[in-house]
């Protein structure tokens, strides 16, 4: 009986620490949350000016444009959630709505993390515990194949742009095409043959132990992985085009074809830095400015649509994820919590 009544306190006394916990987490998410959303809007010295800028705009024949970028949104998303649903189907059958959530969930934490770590994070929230390690190797494959859109775009788009804008030899505008096919091979190579990291990381003693949760992209095959590369390309294609129709609404007149080829360029220069969505956005801001002022750009408008882009594809979404952290036990779904729901 006593043994009884003991194990009975030890049980509510970890129930009440593991809530403690949760709550705690959560809180202080969203305490983070609302910092970091006060330092980019109400804390930044042009957000007035921006904001005046927008109403004024929003009054005119162009607010349209705006709709439109809106409403590519939750395409952008669904997009990458089809994509990773199908990457980590192999491993979990996971239903769309609750994908939806994972990677809304992402989108929230990625927030505070470097090149976007914080989506793997989110998205192991909804599988089962055991299948964690996994899942983050399936999203790797799926972020992979963004990166490898993203970079093949952004070199043919920066050739592009070099050539209308960048007096140099003839010779050196060659090398720079050669060396964006070359460049393209390689990363579809590698792509392709994603598999080739398994022995690579046997031959590593500190990766020795990851090895067999990768043994899934064995699983994966050619026609998956273009599959893949499919989602990335349109959900490429939907955010640039969010980002032009972002510049047509705040009055930047410019053709789609030098347009997107500058938009290519901006996301290539901003891959490489790597700095989180929020403490990045004025670098992002400062990347746009450069290349936009090749073409004598109004600068608030510039900086305007950068900020506009970036509450539209990252904003909005990490709202609708902060609901679902804050609706779970966090503890129980990264499986150091198994008897409270």
């Amino acid at each position: 009986m006593n043994r009884q009544l003991y194990k009975g306190v030890k049980s509510a006394r970890s129930l009440l620490r593991n809530k403690w916990i949760n709550t705690s987490l959560k809180l202080a998410f969203v305490l983070l949350l609302c910092l970091v959303l006060y330092n980019q809007t109400l804390g930044k010295g042009n957000f007035y000016e921006m904001y005046e800028t927008f109403n004024d705009r929003l009054q005119g024949s162009e607010s349209w444009y705006l709709f439109v970028a809106v409403l590519l949104m939750p395409l952008n998303w669904l997009l990458e959630t089809l994509k990773w649903k199908m990457l980590v189907d192999p491993i979990e059958r996971v239903p769309l709505l609750k994908a939806i959530r994972g990677v809304m969930a992402g989108v929230s934490l990625s927030l505070f993390t470097p090149n976007r770590i914080g989506e793997y994070g989110g998205r192991i929230l909804v599988v089962k515990p055991e299948n964690n390690a996994k899942t983050v190797v399936a999203t790797l494959v799926g972020s992979f194949s963004q990166l490898v859109v993203l970079l093949v775009s952004g070199m043919v788009g920066l050739s592009y742009f070099v050539y209308l804008f960048l007096d140099i030899p003839t010779l050196v505008e060659y090398g720079i095409g050669l060396a964006t096919v070359l460049g393209s091979i390689l990363l579809l190579f590698f792509y392709f043959n994603v598999d080739l990291a398994i022995p690579i990381f046997r031959r590593l003693p500190l990766l020795r132990r990851l090895v067999k949760h990768m043994e899934i992209l064995r699983s994966y095959s050619v026609n998956i992985l273009l599959k893949s590369l499919g989602y990335s390309s349109l959900r490429y294609l939907t955010y640039s085009l969010q980002y032009y129709l972002i510049l047509c609404f705040f009055g930047i007149e410019i053709d789609i074809l030098t347009g997107l080829s500058a938009i290519a360029t901006i996301f290539l220069i901003q891959t490489s830095i790597p700095m989180p969505p929020i403490s990045g956005l004025l670098i992002r801001g400062e990347v746009a400015l450069n290349i936009w002022g090749f073409f004598q750009l109004n600068v608030l408008s510039i900086l305007a649509a950068t900020f506009g882009l970036w509450l539209i594809n990252v904003i909005l979404p990490a709202l609708f994820g902060t609901i679902f952290i804050l609706n779970i036990n966090i503890l129980k779904s990264l499986g150091y919590d198994k008897g409270v729901d």
